[in-house]
């Protein structure tokens, strides 16, 4: 890069007026691009920017998957951690209460404790939802829609059928088929008895 400004500086040096003003004009445009690339265009075209303009922040919480986590999956009933972690007052004495006989224990506060370790209980991970009725309401909207638009292209679009399609002329179509005798092994022409005039 140095060494092409001092060329251009040479370059400048000895040319006339005319010369020197495009030379200028060159290297500003060269300038302008160059600056473009390594700052905003930069810029615009990584997914730092994308992200942090939709509200992302740079350090982006990423899962560490050498520590233990917690997942509600039917597959392992046991996760690795409970459910909360940083107990409050209140549950840390319910959990200092679970060290006793669980008989003096009411429903609500096994409830609780069971709530402490898991957020759902297998039949609430099992329960269906609803979604299957939304994707189902879309699958007909859009089969509705193209429905529509065929439709649509059938009146404002395709003309009539090409009389090439109507049985007169697929009748006698197949009839000169017969008689120059096409594909006569596999084909038509392998199905029609010409001794007898009929299809086989």
């Amino acid at each position: 890069m140095y060494q092409y400004l001092v060329l251009l500086k040479v370059k400048l040096r000895r040319a006339g007026d005319k010369q020197r003003l495009s030379l200028l004009k060159m290297l500003s445009t060269r300038a302008l691009v160059r600056g473009l690339q390594a700052g905003l265009w930069r810029r615009v075209s990584t997914s730092t920017s994308a992200l942090a303009a939709h509200g992302h922040s740079s350090a982006m919480d990423v899962i560490d998957c050498s520590v233990p986590q917690y997942n509600n999956r039917l597959d392992t009933p046991l996760p690795d951690i409970p459910f909360i972690t940083n107990l409050t007052p209140e549950q840390k004495t319910l959990k200092e209460k679970e060290k006793d006989a669980w008989t003096k224990l009411t429903k609500e506060e096994k409830l609780a404790l069971y709530r402490l370790s898991f957020e759902m209980s297998y039949a609430e991970m099992k329960k269906g939802s609803d979604e299957w009725k939304t994707v189902l309401a879309g699958f007909f909207f859009f089969l509705g829609f193209t429905g529509l638009l065929v439709w649509w292209q059938r009146i404002y679009v395709y003309g009539d059928v090409p009389h090439t399609l109507s049985p007169e002329w697929v009748e006698k179509q197949t009839q000169r088929m017969i008689d120059m005798r096409v594909n006569p092994v596999h084909g038509i022409s392998s199905k029609w008895d010409y001794e007898k005039k009929q299809w086989k």
